[in-house]
């Protein structure tokens, strides 16, 4: 065999000249390679080895490795950059990191960039700009959302978008529960300020689907205002000015600014502005489209028509524009085997960058100037500007940013994870399980909301806008109406021009088993309206409210005592809007004062008679009036809701993928297995396992481990988990006696050792007792006889046991193994060490009284024990009195 490296190629060379085809030439390794051992491997085998290798890699990827919470923060990415990525395949699923490696050679079944498709219909706008873009493809699911078409277990499947962010959270569930080693439940999960109450609902339907409950949907940007102030200790007290605060958040595919007020303890967003459709993404398509058209009439090569080379150059993009970001200087981009074997090349520089961008730059301002108009501050009242996300890292934005404030911009918070951590902060918040300094936070709702009703009256409907842009949340308010049937009304967004959705509505309600008063009056049904934690608007509760009058001492019969004439128009219709600004169900004060009044009317008018007793004033009838409330069910059919039943059949299908997924994991471990035994006992045969075996075992063993891997890559490629244990067994069936035999001959001269010393020890112990030591003068001579016995008797045994081993060769069995030499050092100091260390017995002196009165007796007497013999403390002694055991001699 040949050692040198001109060696193996003179004979590659000379079975070329032979007419070897490329399969069969031999490339002998010079030495023992780490894994391999000292065969000749084909050049087919090799690449083989080379490609496994590569794919368990991928496989456990991602066990090591964790993923960005919910949202993608990798904001100066391409479309499909970012972590929150999902790859199907034939057997199983890639989440996270594992799937990112997969972008572009599944192009067709990697999922990314999914967020923004989250409650929305497949006639968007939107969503036909994107599909575009998308190397995947979307599809009309049957109730008109979105869908994504791929090819999963060898079929195509069609998942709701609900589902594709279900299998993201799912994993990262699994990854929090690996980590902590308990199971996790609750979690707070981030949106963007602008996501309407559809989307918002879109991403709880996921996170029910990933067996998840979310405490909270939070704002990004309010997320990052409490990582910012609940470490802050110098902010101003309650009754002091806020501290004013903006945070600007360019992300990978939106841009946010809001702008908060900090006192200690709390947390006041004051405003909110964003433009939705700039981002990171959004510099790497300019770039992506500059590339394109020069590699157009440069190479001739139309790049957007091959999605692999399109993801590639947004990939290289990306690094050419963090590049940028760092260096003014021109930056070369070079592509190797780029389209049809074509190296491309290019290059360019920041100013050129700015240049091409210039119209994006032109974007960062509008939503800086809406934002200060709307908190109603100037640029002196701001105390710092706090940026994040990925595409901050420009310094154009930066440099945008920092002339409109007329100040440096702070850069304290970590860009890419203040999100992540806000969520944290504020689960914990909301957790029972932590202790987490109190901290109050009231968020904005982001669009005017306005309630419509049909009216009976000349206008023909009615309407009111029950919350405005940027008033806080949550928050409750209570209209009442006045009806005599049951009435529908409908949400909707007052200004849809500022929405980013193409469907104003929000949803409609149905207040049922509304009827007239006993009178034939209208009813007075009270409707409480709230925006909750979750930025989500409902009609929370309706009731109406009756009055029930009885007339006599005896009379049940109800009557209505309210007389007041009604008023026509709009007013009799909607009374009055009163708020409610507690959390939770319960009845505003307004409305418990409402009731109160309504109690105690007609109260001066009723007067009680004790019974059996005439009334004094028969002409005046006594009067009780009674308020009653009674909860009216509501209907609600809100825009593009998903129903129970699908949301049940989306966990039941998720479910059965991560049964899926762990089958195909726990047969890749077991195939692994098999083949990490090959590699790891074949290189041991020439090396630590070479003495424990024979020459001819070792051929035997050679060939079977040869034959094995020859079968994991050929017949056994897809088998079974079953199949790959039966082969490991058969495998450690040879191979576990040669591995018995070289750890039995490493750790079986140290405990024979240690076995030695100790009987040693136990012998010289035995001699100070027969040389009447005083140490041992106290012990039972039959038992010192036993132990002497037990001691010569262990003796012998390792004695015997030595010789007979040392007469073995190392490729035969040991007479005695680690484990009987260790049970036999137990056994002997379970044996001896309870009789040698026996202690002394305690002899106590009696005290002084006692001596007295039991004459020259020193210990007890007539069966007395030595608690019984204790002396008793003298009363006159000012000092402490010592415990039970000791005493003081005269």
């Amino acid at each position: 065999m040949p050692t040198s490296v001109a060696d193996t190629a003179s004979t590659c060379e000379k079975r070329q000249l032979l007419g070897c085809p490329w399969s069969e030439r031999v490339c002998p390794a010079p030495d023992r390679l780490p894994g391999l051992g000292a065969f000749p491997l084909t050049i087919t085998r090799v690449v083989a080895r080379l490609r496994r290798w590569r794919r368990r890699l991928i496989q456990r990827r991602d066990e090591f490795s964790f993923f960005e919470p919910v949202r993608a923060r990798s904001a100066s990415a391409g479309p499909g950059i970012a972590r929150a990525c999902i790859s199907l395949g034939s057997k199983t699923r890639a989440i996270g990191n594992a799937a990112k490696s997969q972008i572009i050679t599944n192009v067709k079944n990697a999922v990314h960039g999914f967020k923004k498709l989250h409650g929305r219909a497949f006639e968007d706008p939107y969503i036909q700009a994107e599909r575009a873009k998308l190397p995947y493809e979307l599809q009309k699911m049957p109730n008109g959302s979105v869908g994504v078409k791929v090819r999963y277990l060898d079929e195509e499947r069609l998942f709701a978008v609900e589902q594709i962010t279900g299998m993201l959270l799912a994993k990262l569930k699994e990854t929090s529960e690996s980590a902590l080693k308990k199971p996790v439940a609750d979690c707070v999960i981030s949106v963007p300020s602008f996501f309407t109450d559809a989307e918002r609902r879109s991403v709880m339907a996921a996170a029910q689907i990933a067996g998840l409950n979310c405490l909270k949907l939070m704002n990004e940007t309010t997320a990052v205002a409490l990582a910012y102030g609940i470490y802050k200790q110098d902010l101003p007290a309650l009754e002091e000015k806020p501290r004013n605060v903006v945070f600007v958040d360019m992300g990978h595919s939106a841009y946010q600014v809001s702008i908060c007020a900090f006192n200690k303890g709390k947390l006041k967003v004051l405003a909110t502005t964003f433009d939705p459709f700039v981002g990171g993404r959004n510099f790497d398509e300019a770039l992506v489209d500059y590339f394109s058209e020069e590699f157009r009439t440069k190479y001739k090569l139309n790049v957007k028509e091959n999605p692999r080379a399109l993801l590639r150059l947004y990939q290289e993009c990306e690094k050419l524009k963090k590049l940028m970001s760092a260096n003014a200087s021109d930056l070369p981009l070079n592509i190797e085997c780029f389209m049809n074997d074509l190296d491309v090349s290019s290059k360019m520089n920041r100013a050129q960058f700015e240049q091409l961008c210039a119209a994006l730059l032109a974007r960062v301002e509008p939503p800086l100037r809406a934002a200060m108009d709307q908190a109603k501050l100037q640029r002196e009242d701001i105390y710092s500007i706090e940026i994040v996300g990925g595409a901050t890292r420009i310094p154009a934005v930066k440099e945008q940013i920092s002339n409109f404030f007329c100040k440096e911009i702070s850069t304290t918070l970590n860009a890419d994870e203040a999100v992540a951590r806000g969520c944290a902060l504020q689960c914990a918040i909301l957790s029972p399980a932590f202790k987490v300094r109190e901290f109050s936070i009231t968020d904005v709702v982001p669009y005017s909301i306005t309630l419509r009703w049909k009216s009976s009256y000349e206008e023909g409907t009615g309407e009111c806008e029950v919350f405005s842009k940027n008033h806080a949340a949550p928050f409750s308010k209570v209209i009442t109406f006045h009806k005599k049937e049951p009435f529908d009304l409908e949400a909707y967004y007052t200004h849809p021009h500022e929405v980013p959705y193409p469907d104003s509505r929000i949803g409609r309600f149905t207040i049922q088993n509304v009827g007239p008063q006993h009178d034939g009056d209208n009813s007075k049904v009270k409707v409480k309206v709230r925006v909750n934690i979750h930025g989500l608007f409902s009609v929370a509760s309706a009731s109406v409210i009756e009055k029930l009058s009885v007339e006599g001492e005896h009379n049940d019969t109800p009557m209505d005592t309210e007389s007041a004439s009604k008023s026509q128009g709009r007013d009799e219709e909607l009374d009055k809007m009163q708020v409610d600004q507690e959390e939770g169900v319960q009845k505003s004060q307004a409305e418990q004062q409402n009731q109160a009044d309504e109690e105690t009317e007609n109260a001066g008018n009723e007067t009680k008679a004790p019974s059996g007793e005439k009334q004094d004033h028969p002409s005046q009838p006594k009067t009780k009036t009674k308020v009653k409330s009674i909860d009216l069910p509501i209907q609600a059919s809100l825009c593009r809701q998903l129903g129970q039943d699908l949301i049940n059949s989306y966990i039941e299908n998720e479910g059965k993928m991560m049964m899926q997924d762990k089958l195909e994991k726990e047969r890749n471990d077991a195939k692994n297995a098999v083949e990490e035994y090959v590699y790891e006992f074949r290189d041991k045969l020439c090396g630590a396992f070479e003495k424990f075996i024979t020459e001819e075992d070792s051929n035997k063993l050679t060939l079977m481990l040869e034959d094995t891997e020859n079968w994991l890559y050929e017949d056994g490629e897809d088998q079974p988990k079953q199949v790959y244990m039966d082969k490991l067994q058969e495998l450690k069936k040879f191979g576990q006696p040669i591995q018995e035999r070289c750890m039995e001959h490493e750790e079986r001269p140290k405990v024979l050792n240690e076995l030695g010393k100790k009987i040693q020890l136990l012998m010289k112990a035995v001699e100070a007792y027969k040389n009447k030591d005083e140490k041992y003068d106290h012990l039972d001579p039959a038992e010192m006889e036993k132990v002497e016995k037990y001691i010569n008797e262990a003796m012998n045994w390792l004695n015997s046991k030595m010789n007979a081993q040392n007469k073995l060769s190392l490729t035969q069995d040991p007479v005695v193994k680690v484990a009987e030499i260790l049970a036999k050092s137990k056994e002997l100091d379970s044996f001896c060490n309870p009789i040698l260390s026996k202690p002394k017995p305690k002899i106590e002196a009696p005290s002084e009284g006692q001596a007295k009165a039991n004459g020259e007796h020193n210990g007890p007497v007539n069966g007395q024990s030595a608690a019984e013999t204790k002396p008793e403390p003298a009363k006159d002694n000012p000092q402490q009195t010592k415990p039970p055991g000791e005493m003081e001699v005269d």
